[in-house]
């Protein structure tokens, strides 16, 4: 019973010592938004902007690696001529690419 009256003689740690690993898991995540999430939300606006501004006549690449033209936008899918008389119906999401953003390549 005297134990519980007695005041501890232990130093109580510091501010730092106990909130040491609530600091360093925000820092991670702070660290994976920054590096990580962030950047490829960027990236899916841009495709997203780039998916919605196709019209007819643009040239495109799908994710199957077909080069085509776009002939008809249609709201979830394209319709794209890929050689004369050749004509793919592509779902929207499977546009990768403009062909004219490609690096030339040299020769």
């Amino acid at each position: 019973m005297i134990q519980f009256l007695q005041v501890p003689t232990e130093p109580q740690p510091g501010f730092m010592q106990q909130y040491s690993m609530l600091i360093m898991i925000g820092l991670m995540v702070l660290v994976l938004w920054l590096f990580m999430w962030r950047p490829e939300a960027k990236r899916r606006k841009q495709m997203q902007a780039f998916r919605d501004g196709l019209k007819k006549g643009s040239k495109v690449i799908t994710a199957g690696g077909i080069y085509g033209t776009v002939k008809e936008v249609h709201e979830n899918s394209l319709l794209i001529e890929v050689d004369s008389n050749v004509t793919l119906r592509i779902d929207k999401n499977m546009v990768v690419a403009d062909p004219s953003e490609l690096p030339q390549q040299q020769k």
